[in-house]
């Protein structure tokens, strides 16, 4: 935290850092699969992408921030699991305009290791969802700690007894989860999703997904979609970064297909960590 390694119970942001006070800062998170972190280079590039929209400044170079994330890992020994980092325009006196040039940018990496069986169970059983209208502001590409209407969405499928909620658009397509990117499997046996130019944030896990396709010799098309194909798809599931792919099973209390998780998601899950970038802790 800010050059400083320090127990999660001691960590603490000062009142007036700006991701406190305006959400002002941005994040990434990683997987860590058997003691490696899988696309580094496409999160830190999205992270740079992400700074650059906001101009927020780099806290130090990417090689070293590397180093901190590595070192982070190994001091939570972790093998199986996540990293988070966090990157806020710094500390600074309250005021909706941007801080002196010079205030230093505010950073924070934490790690944890995942329980892995409860990501099987998921694979295995699938997950339900919920859709809701998108309410959020339009530069959604850009991976900000905004995410007020992402919580509150997410708390509404779980008080409807799901585990995402998917954003529909003013013209009832869809565009993503919560905290997820959103496929189908259409009939003809192609892969869909929304094109990430705009509206949607270009997920790592998606970007990836679509080399293991090219692997595996299946189509995607980049397109909008409605709610009633996506709920008359073959398959339905949901990408991210600690998740891989989950199948979804039923939207809106309707089943998806025949209630199962379908063959698509698997078959992309098992190749995934083979075609993606592996960096050594």
């Amino acid at each position: 935290m800010n050059g400083r390694y320090v127990n999660h119970s001691d960590a603490a942001v000062h009142i007036e850092d700006r991701g406190y006070q305006f959400a002002d800062g941005v994040y990434e998170v990683c997987e860590v699969r058997h003691g490696v972190i899988v696309d580094l280079t496409r999160h830190l590039d999205r992270l740079n992408r992400s700074l650059s929209e906001l101009r927020i400044a780099w806290p130090m170079t990417r090689s070293a921030l590397i180093l901190v994330i590595r070192e982070t890992l190994r001091r939570n020994h972790v093998r199986n699991g996540l990293f988070y980092l966090q990157v806020t325009r710094g500390v600074a006196r309250r005021d909706h305009v941007f801080p002196p040039t010079g205030t230093p940018s505010s950073i924070v990496v934490t790690a944890k290791s995942t329980d892995q069986s409860v990501i099987a169970k998921k694979n295995a059983n699938g997950i339900k969802a919920i859709t809701v209208r998108d309410n959020r502001w339009d530069r959604v590409d850009i991976k900000s700690v905004g995410l007020l209407s992402n919580a509150m969405a997410r708390q509404q499928a779980k008080e409807a007894g799901a585990q995402e909620a998917i954003y529909i658009d003013h013209n009832g397509m869809v565009k993503e989860g919560a905290a997820t990117n959103v496929w189908i499997v259409d009939h003809d046996g192609n892969l869909v999703t929304r094109p990430a130019e705009h509206g949607i944030l270009r997920g790592i896990t998606r970007t990836t997904l679509m080399d293991v396709a090219a692997k595996l010799g299946v189509t995607i098309v980049e397109r909008f979609f409605s709610v009633e194909e996506m709920m008359e798809a073959r398959e339905v599931f949901i990408t991210a970064a600690t998740s891989i792919c989950f199948p979804v099973v039923s939207i809106d209390g309707e089943t998806i297909a025949n209630g199962h998780p379908g063959g698509m998601s698997q078959k992309i899950r098992e190749a995934f960590f083979d075609v993606a970038e592996k960096t050594a802790i």
